[in-house]
């Protein structure tokens, strides 16, 4: 990115290390615990629905709570406890389904909470599922394990297809401490999948399922990927914990985050994270898959991402956050690049290194904020710069390289006076040409799919979303998102497809958002949920979808109705 000038603000500590290093890393770990004594936990799986539970009682209690800085996601379960406790004692959960959304959180970490309402009253053959949340578990000061089934089965139809759609999942996720000194986590699922058409038609775009990495043909219509997460968690003081393996990450309090989204599959990553006085600071390494097509059928190419944020709380009310990223890679050939171990470094700009030597990597920064203005109103938003330069901004002639996206949003929780109505309205707007790059080993992207929003660039979105929870054990959710995107005719490049090199660009000045060829998108979920048992649900589902463009490929109206029974896994989300 050699034509731009940027602001970098940043505080922090820490240490990192070569991910090519893998042996020596899980050598340091060892040695790290055993001189260290402290006990570890894992996180709890990212999950749309869980994360709201959460969020929403901090911004019930109208200030922020010390020790969970919501915009770095997942969060650690032993740090859900605490928050979980702390929101207790200021009488945060007052409604029947406050107080069952509580134990039910309490429950799925009760080997940090100790809830006496874990224990189930009757197990099943007396030694399975004598705890609620897990089918068989381990409690020994040398072990704690927790084993549990992944089932998800969905049944539905699809306006615009002569035959039905599902999905079939078969898995297990187990996870654990040994010697309370190393946390460990390991997600396996079988899949197979026939997906709503307005996904599938996708496929002869961009070939690549949504949230997922190497996918093969089922039978005529459907599609068969195996998905696999798992890390190791460790300490290094009370206040720096690091987490090496594969798996998903999230920046934001939005429900998109144009920083960092879970929208693209796991990569393999190293994080470390310090949290000490009113300061969270992350840093983490990702390897990701640059592209899918190989012409000699050898691994895919790589590329990697470096990334640390930074955010503090002030006051009561008001946290702050800063982020800088660099996407990279070692066999450009287009750029001929090295590894530069510059980027290694935990606490440096990386603008500077890349100016300093030359580089032309792909470098992101910005900022997010949480104002929880009122008891039950909290106030949100992102800022990214990818490249701009100011005259050319305040000239207004729409320079293509003044690539920047923006969001806001509001929460509203309890709305109306009405217990457990939970509003929230947002905006994202990301400029053409934003995330992509002069070739596909730097644009902001993995597996062909953005690591932000999954529209990419050239667009802007209005979300509306509505959480009702009129009974503890039942869920009702309203979704409407409508967007403008501008899509590309044949061999054209308007600033949506991040994939495409922005040297294809079609003009220097003149460019809007949502140019190119218009495709208006009108998208609304209603979906009921019912936990018939522990983390099992049962979804009623009704999609409707309407997509207007001049391109016929992208007219369409698409009605989807499903019923899906769900089992420790969090519902298949395809939102766009």
């Amino acid at each position: 990115m050699g034509i731009s000038s940027k602001f970098h603000v940043f505080a922090s500590l820490f240490f990192f290390v070569h991910l090519i290093m893998n042996r020596i890393i899980l050598l340091i770990i060892f040695v790290f615990n055993v001189f260290l004594g402290l006990a570890q936990s894992t996180n709890a799986t990212l999950n749309e629905d869980y994360y709201h539970w959460i969020d929403r009682y901090e911004i019930k209690s109208g200030s922020v709570v010390p020790g969970l800085f919501t915009s770095i996601k997942p969060y650690k379960r032993d740090v859900i406890v605490n928050y979980l406790d702390t929101l207790a004692k200021k009488g945060m959960f007052e409604s029947r389904a406050d107080q069952f959304n509580q134990e039910f959180l309490l429950n799925d970490s009760w080997e940090w909470s100790r809830t006496e309402s874990s224990d189930s009253k009757k197990p099943f053959l007396k030694h399975l599922y004598r705890k609620k949340s897990d089918l068989v578990y381990v409690d020994i000061p040398e072990l704690d394990l927790h084993v549990n089934p992944v089932l998800y089965f969905s049944g539905g139809a699809d306006s615009r297809l002569d035959y039905s759609t599902f999905i079939n999942t078969r898995g297990v996720e187990i996870r654990g401490m040994i010697d309370r000194k190393v946390g460990f986590y390991t997600f396996l699922g079988e899949n197979q999948s026939i997906l709503p058409s307005y996904v599938d038609e996708q496929l002869s775009l961009n070939p690549v399922v949504p949230h997922e990495g190497f996918w093969k043909n089922f039978k005529e219509n459907g599609v068969d990927f195996f998905q696999a997460r798992a890390y190791i968690d460790f300490n290094i003081s009370k206040h720096i914990f690091m987490q090496f393996g594969n798996d998903r990450t999230f920046i934001g309090n939005g429900y998109r985050s144009l920083i960092f989204s879970d929208y693209s599959p796991p990569t393999l990553f190293l994080r470390a994270n310090v949290k000490v006085w009113k300061i969270n600071y992350m840093y983490q390494l990702n390897r990701m898959v640059a592209d899918t097509k190989s012409s000699n059928q050898s691994r895919y190419p790589e590329k990697f991402m470096v990334f640390h944020h930074a955010s503090i709380n002030i006051g009561k009310k008001f946290n702050l956050g800063f982020f800088e990223s660099v996407v990279f890679s070692p066999q450009d050939s287009t750029n001929n690049n090295t590894f530069d171990p510059s980027y290694l470094n935990p606490v440096i700009f990386y603008r500077a290194i890349e100016q300093q030597y030359g580089s032309s990597d792909n470098a992101l920064l910005g900022m997010d904020f949480k104002w929880n203005a009122l008891k039950g109103v909290s106030i949100y938003g992102q800022a990214v710069l990818d490249e701009f330069v100011l005259d050319e901004i305040t000239s207004g002639d729409g320079w293509w390289a003044n690539k920047f996206a923006l969001q806001g949003g509001i929460k509203y929780i309890d709305a109306l006076g009405v217990s457990n109505l939970d509003l929230q309205l947002e905006t994202n707007i990301v400029r053409p040409y934003t995330y992509s790059h002069n070739t596909q080993y730097g644009s902001y992207s993995n597996y062909r799919q953005s690591l932000a929003h999954p529209l990419g660039a050239n667009f802007n979105e209005l979300v509306a979303i509505a959480r009702y929870q009129p009974f503890p054990r039942l869920n009702l959710i309203v979704k409407s998102v409508n967007a403008r995107i501008g899509r590309d005719g044949q061999n054209e490049n308007w600033g949506a497809d991040i994939l495409k090199g922005n040297q294809t660009r079609e003009q220097e000045y003149g460019n809007t958002i949502a140019q190119g060829q218009l495709n208006s998108i009108a998208f609304i979920d209603f979906t009921a949920s019912y936990m018939l048992k522990h983390n099992f649900f049962i979804d009623a589902k009704q999609i409707f979808r309407k997509s207007t463009s001049d391109l016929s490929f992208y007219n369409s109206n698409t009605s989807v109705t499903s019923v899906a029974l769900r089992w420790n896994i969090p519902q298949r989300l395809y939102d766009f």
